[in-house]
């Protein structure tokens, strides 16, 4: 995709599921929003600013980010050059089977978590874009596998692991968060139907207002934008397997084609249309 003043440019490894995203912003990059997948990536040129976890991230030339699967963050170009960045979107499934055999004595149920979204790691860094230019450029098989395991021995460095909440534990009573877990987990599974807020509350046996405080202070979002998020990330899977926008946009309770469009724009500065067809291009 080309802009006046942006392009964007994405492929697909199909053996991996991992995704490379080049792309060059001024100004405003994109809209608060979230992945599903991990994201590596670093600032080739310019300036890369981005709220994430309450705070301003500033990522200058040769900086390395890294981003769990669900954080909120968004994108700008402060300086008029703006800037040109590289990243993977790393699905989750694939990051813990390559790592798990770097860490030791890990429970059943774990995630990974970094300290940092930034890094100043050359090492990494350069790893990163051996990886990606790797990927995103289709080398031989066993060079892509090098370059990866390369990056995941640096990157390790960085990650720690947790043990996962299990969901179906029951939560303490009285628990500040527990209105907010339940609301997320609600969401989670009725992505596909057309919910309002009156009658979530109602079946959480709160209102409105009080669900709407309790979830934006745990997961910095509304319930209503939250579950556009949560959409957009099944949109992105569901475009990646080939079905096409409208029937996406349909399944997904958006009003149509172009409101799906305009919301999926505003989080990924890509069409849906132009999502697909870069990355059907790459099987």
């Amino acid at each position: 995709m080309s802009h006046t003043d942006s392009w964007v440019q994405l492929e697909q490894d199909k053996r991996t599921g991992i995704e490379t995203f080049r792309a060059h912003f001024k100004g405003h990059a994109y809209d608060p929003h979230w992945h599903d997948t991990y994201l590596i990536g670093f600032t080739e040129q310019g300036v890369q600013q981005f709220n994430c976890r309450k705070q301003m991230c500033t990522s200058l030339e040769g900086g390395s980010f890294l981003l769990e699967p669900g954080e909120i963050h968004d994108g700008n170009a402060p300086l008029e050059g703006g800037f040109t960045y590289r990243q993977l979107y790393l699905p989750v499934a694939w990051l813990h089977d390559n790592l798990a055999s770097l860490f030791h004595d890990l429970p059943d149920n774990f995630e990974f978590n970094t300290a940092q979204n930034l890094m100043q790691d050359k090492q990494l860094t350069a790893s990163i874009s051996a990886a990606f230019s790797a990927l995103h450029y289709q080398e031989p098989e066993i060079i892509r596998e090098a370059c990866l395991d390369q990056m995941l021995a640096h990157a390790s460095k960085h990650l720690s692991w947790r043990k996962k909440a299990d969901r179906d534990l029951p939560l303490s009573f009285g628990n500040p968060c527990e209105l907010a877990l339940r609301t997320r987990e609600y969401l989670r599974q009725n992505i596909h139907q057309d919910i309002n807020l009156e009658s979530l509350a109602l079946e959480l046996g709160t209102d409105r207002f009080r669900l709407t405080r309790r979830f934006k202070a745990a997961f910095g979002l509304a319930p209503h934008a939250y579950l556009i998020q949560l959409r957009l990330a099944k949109a992105r899977t569901l475009l990646s397997q080939g079905i096409s926008p409208i029937s996406v946009a349909s399944d997904l309770c958006f009003a149509d084609q172009s409101h799906l469009g305009r919301w999926f724009r505003r989080a990924y500065r890509l069409t849906p249309s132009a999502y697909q067809k870069q990355i059907m291009q790459t099987r």
